[in-house]
């Protein structure tokens, strides 16, 4: 069996090429308000985690702390997140959502969700299930990997 054909490594090729157009998809929905899908997934993330510092958030988008820096660096400009100094350190950054950024998704997320059940509407609600599942565990298991 040839590199090419294991079923790991076309997984992976499929994996990537679908969250390659998903991410495309979903910027084109988010352009015209200026938004990228990165920003969004930043804005998730802080608000998923309450007010984490910078390095979990980083963390927890899987990326380095200068790329979630010039998210937050963008999003501090447009008025949707807040960077303050850590209370108990005052070295790290503390981030926290704002009351636009919260204004700005309650008036888009049922747009949006439609738009992603659409996206995954050749599969059936079991499949979708079994993919998140699925994708979940592969995540948690990626956690560990350098």
């Amino acid at each position: 069996m040839t590199d090419e054909q294991q079923p790991s490594v076309q997984a992976f090729r499929m994996v990537l090429l679908a969250a390659q157009r998903l991410r495309y998809l979903m910027d084109a929905r988010l352009r015209p308000d200026g938004v990228t899908t990165q920003q969004a997934a930043l804005l998730t993330v802080v608000t998923a985690l309450g007010n984490p510092t910078l390095g979990e958030a980083s963390a927890a988008l899987a990326t380095t702390h200068q790329n979630t820096a010039q998210l937050v660096a963008s999003l501090e400009r447009k008025g949707w997140l807040v960077s303050e100094p850590d209370p108990a350190d005052k070295r790290r950054r503390r981030l926290t959502t704002t009351e636009k950024n919260a204004a700005y998704w309650a008036g888009r997320d049922p747009d949006d969700h439609a738009a992603v059940t659409e996206w995954f509407s050749m599969l059936t609600d079991e499949e979708v299930k079994t993919l998140a599942g699925l994708t979940s565990r592969l995540a948690r298991g990626l956690e560990t990997q350098q």
